[in-house]
């Protein structure tokens, strides 16, 4: 391990086998703390490669505790958070409502990163209980179309870095990998990352993995699809931009999607958007968001129609129906 660290302190390229190998080092040797931020300080400074990003997501995946729900061809909705941008909980919105048009979502998520309130604050808030028992998520899978993975519990390898972390205050390539470490590794796979610079170790992670994926970032900042400014976007097919007029829908501000102040506030909005009763624009984003997971999973179609499908989601109540259920098996 001590000689990986050193090649990386050194500005080389570790290959994918070699990164694998030094986060689980990192991660199971009783490593000293100075070592770990040595670590994550050197990658920052120099950034992360392809190689390096895929070794090191198999690495968490090979120390996670796992869950085969791989009969069910679940879909993820999940961002890497870190924009710092102030948008309301759209991924967590947009797993109810693919759930409600009858995909099965298996959605990871954290407390929040970049705000007070990620999707595992506000699914607490909304009454919604974690678990790693399969046979609950199996049940949720089965009765709701929808499981919630509260990361920190499926990976509890990661427990000693968390106060490394905070103390450091930046950010690190730990942010750049949960989408990426999904404990049940869906089939398909919507991440929305902070940078274009990520987007094409993505491509790379996710291509060789033979995942159907669309990852994408916002050319105004955000790792959501907002309909705020066009995105770029790559696929296994290769990259591209999206703008609202792909998907038939109004090109909004960013006013029309900042969150609420708190985590109640945030999860009181879930269930208007819910509900049928958010604003024009919250049910565009949400309909956009969804509609582009669909595309994603189904590879064939028409983004307005997948958008007409997610709205109707909302309208008939069934997207809310997911939510009550999910409550009810908490």
């Amino acid at each position: 391990m001590k000689e990986l660290l050193e090649k990386l302190l050194e500005g080389e390229t570790l290959a994918s086998e070699e990164a694998r190998l030094l986060m689980s080092n990192l991660l199971e040797e009783p490593v000293k703390e100075a070592q770990i931020a040595a670590f994550v300080t050197a990658l920052r400074i120099r950034g992360v490669r392809a190689s390096e990003l895929e070794g090191f997501a198999d690495a968490l995946l090979d120390l996670a505790i796992t869950v085969d729900l791989s009969d069910n061809d679940t879909i993820d909705v999940c961002g890497t958070g870190g924009d710092s941008k102030g948008a309301f909980n759209i991924s967590t919105a947009t797993a109810f409502v693919l759930a409600g048009a009858g995909y099965k979502v298996a959605k990871h998520g954290n407390y929040g990163v970049s705000s007070s309130c990620g999707s595992s604050n506000v699914l607490e808030a909304l009454g919604i209980t974690f678990s790693t028992d399969r046979s609950k998520l199996l049940k949720a899978i089965e009765e709701t179309n929808v499981c919630f993975l509260h990361a920190p519990l499926f990976h509890p390898a990661l427990k000693r870095i968390q106060p490394i972390r905070k103390e450091l205050g930046f950010r690190t390539v730990f942010n750049m990998l949960g989408p990426l470490v999904n404990p049940t590794r869906p089939g398909t796979q919507m991440n929305g990352v902070y940078s274009n610079s990520l987007l094409r170790l993505y491509q790379h992670v996710l291509s060789r993995r033979g995942t159907r994926f669309t990852a994408f970032h916002s050319q105004d900042g955000y790792d959501e699809i907002t309909l705020t400014a066009p995105i770029m976007s790559v696929t296994k097919s290769g990259e591209g931009e999206l703008t609202s007029h792909h998907f038939q829908l109004p090109q909004l501000h960013t006013d029309d999607i900042k969150a609420p102040t708190t985590i109640e506030e945030s999860a009181r909005l879930i269930v208007t958007i819910l509900e049928g009763r958010g604003t024009a624009a919250q049910e565009a984003v949400v309909s956009a968001n969804a509609a582009l997971a669909m595309f994603t999973h189904e590879e064939k179609g028409a983004l307005p129609d997948y958008v007409a499908r997610a709205t109707a989601a909302i309208k008939s109540g069934k997207a809310l129906d997911v939510l009550k259920r999910s409550i009810e098996l908490a």
